[in-house]
């Protein structure tokens, strides 16, 4: 079975509040199971890993290790490896996806929308011309093509 389906995913879904008493991120960062984790890369300080509930295909998000929700808590090496980071996380989807276009994008603090808020984080969100469709609208479901982990694998062998 997909580790991505199994049954400690739809608990961490219906939980009330979001997280554990861990950060999302940093057990990613500490588990040895990239692709089981959806880690596409590993930096030096920061690190590339697929949204578990992504806006649309290959929705990425460029995580710092250092667990802070404040930007100017990262250092210059930080700060810098995240946008690098992000630029080569847009070339990987552009070689896989071909995507129109990329948002890309920090919601820091819960009011400003962050949904995981202690630990920054960078989205990057492929777009295509027309990737609105009636799904979202009417079922409030968004539909994949393909599973998390397979996008994953994908994206690490672009990356390489």
């Amino acid at each position: 079975m997909d580790r991505l389906y199994a049954p400690w995913r739809m608990a961490y879904i219906v939980q009330p509040e979001r997280g554990t008493p861990g950060c999302v991120f940093c057990d990613a960062a500490a588990s040895t199971d990239d692709v089981g984790s959806l880690i596409v890369h590993r930096g030096e300080n920061a690190f590339v890993l697929l949204n578990l509930f992504p806006y649309n295909s290959g929705h990425l998000l460029v995580v710092p290790y250092l667990h802070t929700a404040n930007l100017s808590d990262l250092d210059d090496a930080a700060s810098l490896e995240l946008w690098s980071l992000a630029k080569r996380a847009q070339a990987a989807l552009g070689k896989t996806m071909q995507p129109d276009g990329c948002n890309l994008g920090m919601n820091l603090g819960t009011p400003a929308g962050a949904g995981i808020a202690d630990h920054l984080h960078l989205h990057l969100v492929p777009r295509w011309t027309g990737d609105t469709n009636f799904m979202p609208v009417l079922a409030d479901v968004k539909v994949l093509p393909d599973t998390l982990e397979n996008t994953c694998r994908t994206l690490r062998a672009a990356w390489e």
